[in-house]
């Protein structure tokens, strides 16, 4: 059923958005914002999630509920991305998780142990927080992440700041579908909203980050146990999909690595229950 039918997406993601504590912290001059979901008063365990690239922190719309009754849900809009001021190096992936993982002190506090989830770009920032900050991250889950492996296709999406009306939310479908979401018939208002609202605010090049090797290097010094998803018709890792997984598995033998039938790229959006399931049973394995 669609979401319109049910509730407006502006409503949705104004309602999720209020259950939440909103944080600011350094970005060079300026700020970084975050949101906390705590329904524990401060006693359960820490996950940080970490948005794609011309995302924010409304990529986890659907992740974000099936987390919070377990653990303090933290989430960012990256620096240069969403609300989040410019980083004074946005070529540098470390540079940026550096900004990011003093976040993340400053508000669960520098003694805190706490997992980290990375879609897509976000998988490059959560594999150098995991570097960064050693045995204080209890687990790295990167889904979706490029630069694992051999490159996949070039996606070419249509240009959609100078539309208007239906015209523009037209245009966001075609990206929608030829990037993020392999079923047609997933792609709703809610998903064409946070589509439109991420790319007017988006600023920094990730994928000239997510091509830097910064991932691997950051994968070759984790000492946390790495998990990893792709969507089985992930456009931008198809033909490579398979090499993706080799590449993690020679990396990191223990890796526990899931494809999911039938879904593309924006795999929590677009099949939310089994991504949901899957990455709760990964966390659970170092929950404290």
């Amino acid at each position: 059923m669609n979401d319109q039918l049910i509730e407006d997406p502006h409503a949705i993601l104004d309602r999720v958005q209020q259950q939440a504590t909103r944080f600011e912290t350094p970005c060079g001059e300026g700020k970084m914002i975050w949101h906390l979901w705590d329904q524990s008063g401060g006693t359960a365990p820490v996950v940080v999630l970490f948005h794609g690239g011309a995302g924010s922190w409304r990529h986890w719309i659907r992740t974000i509920p099936a987390l919070v009754p377990t653990y303090r849900v933290l989430v960012p809009d990256l620096p240069g991305l969403g609300e989040s001021d410019f980083p004074p190096d946005g070529d540098d992936a470390f540079s940026i998780a550096g900004i990011v993982a003093d976040g993340i002190d400053a508000i669960v506090g520098a003694d805190t142990s706490y997992e980290v989830v990375g879609f897509s770009f976000g998988g490059t920032m959560a594999a150098c927080v995991g570097a960064i900050r050693g045995k204080r991250v209890r687990s790295v889950t990167i889904i979706g992440s490029s630069s694992v492996g051999a490159l996949g296709s070039a996606v070419r999406l249509e240009k959609v700041r100078h539309l208007d009306g239906q015209e523009r939310r037209d245009t966001h479908r075609i990206n929608l579908n030829r990037l993020m979401i392999a079923d047609p018939a997933k792609i709703d208002d809610l998903s064409i909203e946070i589509q439109d609202w991420n790319t007017v605010r988006s600023r920094l090049r990730t994928p000239a980050i997510s091509r830097s090797g910064a991932i691997m290097k950051a994968i070759d010094q984790l000492v946390s146990p790495l998990n990893g998803m792709w969507g089985e018709l992930d456009a931008p890792a198809n033909p490579k999909g398979p090499e993706r997984v080799a590449t993690l598995r020679a990396h990191c033998p223990d890796a526990d690595i899931r494809l999911i039938p039938g879904t593309g790229h924006w795999a929590a959006y677009e099949a939310a229950d089994t991504v949901n399931a899957i990455l709760l049973e990964m966390l659970a394995r170092t929950r404290p």
